[in-house]
C-alpha cells in the first residue's frame, strides 16, 4: 500500500477536525451580514427582516423589546424573520441567539432611505484621499456642526459581480465632526431636512459609484428582456472580452521579469521592476448588472422608505435609450425589494459645461422628466444650482433639500411645495405662442430679472430653425414670440447643455427644461 502524501494527510486532518467539531455542536456560530449592526435604522411602520446564517437546523431567535420571533435555519445554513411592525425610538438592544448569543447594541427605529448614483451622489462632505479636491459649499463649518446622533449612514463598500450577491460590505456611523465629512453630501443633506421635518430617525444606506451608467445598477434579467438593450449586453461582453488574455500576458511578463531579475541578482546588477497587476476586466464597473449584482442585491432584504437617485452623466451620450433603460431600472428595482411603489426620486442633470458647444444632456434632461410619469416619483430641478466649470457642483445642500420636499409629499402625504414648474400645454395664438405650467404654486415668476424678462426661452416655425424669443409672464402662463417668426410651431425652454433661464414658481422653485416638439436632433447634439 502506497504512503499517504503530504496533501492526503492534511485533508484527512482537517476532515477529522470537522467531525469532531460537529459532534461537539460547535462548527458554525450565528452570524450576521454587516447591514444588521450595532448603530443600525430599522424601517418603522412596516415588517422588518433580520436575518444571516448558522448551522442547518439551528433554532435562532431575535429579541427586540417585547417583540421575539425564532426561526430555523435552512439547509443552506440561512435563516430569517420578521420584526415588527415597529414604531420610532430608541436607542435599543437586540439579541440573536443561537448556539451563541449576539447583541446589537444602539438600535434606532425610524425612516430608512437608499441614495444611489454616480459622482454627484458619492461625492461627500469633505474633501478625502479619494480624488475629490474640495468637499460642499461651506464644509469646515458643516462638518464642525454636525451633531445629529439619530442620523445613521451605512456606506457600501465598491464591488462588482457578475451573479447577485448576498453580502455588502459596510458599516453604520452616526453623523458627527469625526465622520460625517465621509458622507454622502446628498444623502446626508436630504437626511437632516427628514430628520427637521419628522422628528424620527433617519437611516441613509449609501451605494455610489462615480462615472457609472444606469445599466451597472440594472439586473441582466431586466436589460435582457428588451432588445432595445441589446447594444448594452454587447458592449459589456465586450468589456470582457480582453480576460483571460491579459493575465496570460501578464504570466509572460512575469516569467521574463523572474528571468531577468535572476540573471541581475548573479551578475550583482539593479533588480528590474516587477511587472504591474493588469486590472480584471470583469471587475469594471461599466459591466451591465455588476453594480446591481454586488452593491444593490444584498440590501434588498432590507426595509427601506424609498430612495434618492443622483445619476445621468454617463448615460447623456444615449438619452432616447434612457427614456425606457431608467424606468426599467427602477421597476426593477421595486421588484427586487417587493414593496410595492416605493417612492423613488432623483436629480435631474444640473447646468454644467463652459467650452462644449455640443450636448445630449437637453434630451437626458427630457428623458429624466418623461420618468415622472412612474407612480410615486419626483424630481429635484437644479438647472440653476449646477456649476458651468464643475461637474460637480458644490451646493449640495439645496440637492438634498429638493429631495426631501418631494419626500415629505410624496413619501409622507405632506402639503409640501416640492416641484418647479413643469410644462403642460401650448397654444398658437397668431404669432405667439401661449404656454401652460403645472405647479405653479402661487405664480410664475422671472427670477433675478428686475423687469419682469424671461431668459432660456426659443422659438421656432415650420422650418424647425429655433431662434431666441421674447418671453413674458401673463397671469399663470407664458407667452413666447418673435418677430422673425410670424407662424411659430413649437418653443424650448433652456434647451441646451449650461443654459441661462429663470423661469420659477413662487415657492422658489425653479421651471424643468423642455420642448413642446419631438423632432429629432441634428447629428452630434444640441448647441450649448
Amino acid at each position: 500500500m502506497c504512503q499517504m502524501t503530504f496533501k492526503a494527510k492534511v485533508a484527512t486532518a482537517l476532515c477529522c477536525s470537522a467531525f469532531i467539531l460537529n459532534a461537539l455542536g460547535l462548527r458554525a456560530e450565528v452570524k450576521l451580514p454587516s447591514l444588521i449592526s450595532d448603530g443600525l435604522v430599522l424601517q418603522q411602520g412596516m415588517k422588518v427582516n433580520i436575518w444571516g446564517t448558522a448551522d442547518p437546523g439551528e433554532r435562532v431567535t431575535v429579541t427586540l423589546g417585547d417583540q421575539q420571533v425564532s426561526s430555523v435555519a435552512e439547509s443552506d445554513g440561512r435563516w430569517k424573520v420578521k420584526l415588527g411592525p415597529l414604531s420610532a425610538g430608541g436607542p435599543f438592544t437586540m439579541t440573536i441567539t443561537g448556539k451563541n448569543t449576539l447583541t446589537l447594541h444602539d438600535v434606532l427605529i425610524g425612516e430608512v432611505w437608499v441614495c444611489s448614483g454616480q459622482s454627484n451622489m458619492e461625492m461627500p462632505v469633505g474633501t478625502n484621499p479619494q480624488g475629490w479636491s474640495s468637499g460642499v459649499a461651506n464644509y469646515q463649518e458643516e462638518i464642525a456642526r454636525a451633531y445629529y446622533p439619530r442620523l445613521r449612514m451605512f456606506t457600501v463598500q465598491k464591488a462588482v459581480a457578475g451573479r447577485p450577491q448576498r453580502e455588502v460590505k459596510g458599516y453604520w456611523a452616526a453623523a458627527q465632526p469625526q465622520t460625517v465629512g465621509e458622507f454622502s453630501a446628498v444623502g446626508y443633506f436630504f437626511a437632516r431636512e427628514l430628520l427637521g421635518a419628522l422628528n424620527v430617525p433617519i437611516g441613509m444606506i449609501h451605494s455610489s459609484w462615480g462615472g457609472t451608467p444606469a445599466e451597472s445598477w440594472t439586473s441582466r434579467e431586466t436589460l435582457e428582456s428588451d432588445p432595445e438593450f441589446k447594444s448594452i449586453l454587447d458592449a459589456g461582453a465586450k468589456l470582457l472580452s480582453p480576460y483571460p488574455k491579459v493575465f496570460e500576458d501578464f504570466d509572460q511578463q512575469v516569467a521574463k521579469w523572474r528571468q531577468d531579475s535572476d540573471r541581475a541578482e548573479s551578475e550583482g546588477a539593479p533588480i528590474p521592476s516587477a511587472p504591474t497587476v493588469p486590472d480584471d476586466p470583469r471587475r469594471n464597473p461599466w459591466r451591465p448588472a455588476g453594480l446591481f449584482n454586488a452593491m444593490l442585491m444584498p440590501l434588498t432584504s432590507y426595509a427601506i422608505r424609498g430612495a434618492i437617485w443622483y445619476q445621468g452623466e454617463s448615460n447623456a451620450g444615449r438619452a432616447a435609450q434612457y427614456r425606457k433603460l431608467f424606468p426599467a431600472m427602477i421597476r426593477d428595482w421595486r421588484r427586487a425589494w417587493d414593496e410595492g411603489d416605493f417612492p423613488f426620486l432623483f436629480v435631474q442633470l444640473a447646468n454644467w459645461g463652459i467650452h462644449q458647444t455640443q450636448s445630449n444632456w437637453p434630451e437626458l434632461r427630457e428623458a429624466q422628466l418623461k420618468t415622472l410619469s412612474l407612480p410615486k416619483t419626483g424630481m429635484a430641478v437644479t438647472i440653476d444650482i449646477g456649476d458651468g466649470s464643475d461637474i460637480h457642483p458644490r451646493n449640495k445642500q439645496e440637492v438634498g433639500y429638493r429631495l426631501a420636499l418631494a419626500a415629505q409629499a410624496i413619501a409622507y402625504g405632506r402639503d409640501a411645495i416640492y416641484s418647479g414648474p413643469l410644462y403642460d400645454s401650448m397654444a398658437v395664438e397668431g404669432e405667439k405662442i401661449r404656454l401652460r405650467f403645472q405647479y405653479i404654486h402661487g405664480g410664475l415668476v422671472a427670477k433675478n430679472s428686475s423687469g419682469g424678462r424671461l431668459s432660456g426661452f426659443e422659438v421656432a416655425g415650420d422650418d424647425r430653425q429655433f431662434v431666441s424669443a421674447e418671453a413674458r409672464i401673463d397671469g399663470d402662463t407664458v407667452v413666447v414670440r418673435n418677430e422673425r417668426v410670424p407662424h411659430p410651431v413649437a418653443v424650448r425652454y433652456a434647451w441646451s447643455m449650461n443654459p441661462q433661464c429663470n423661469l420659477f414658481n413662487r415657492a422658489g422653485l425653479p421651471a424643468s427644461p423642455f420642448r413642446t416638439d419631438d423632432w429629432a436632433e441634428p447629428e452630434g447634439g444640441n448647441r450649448q
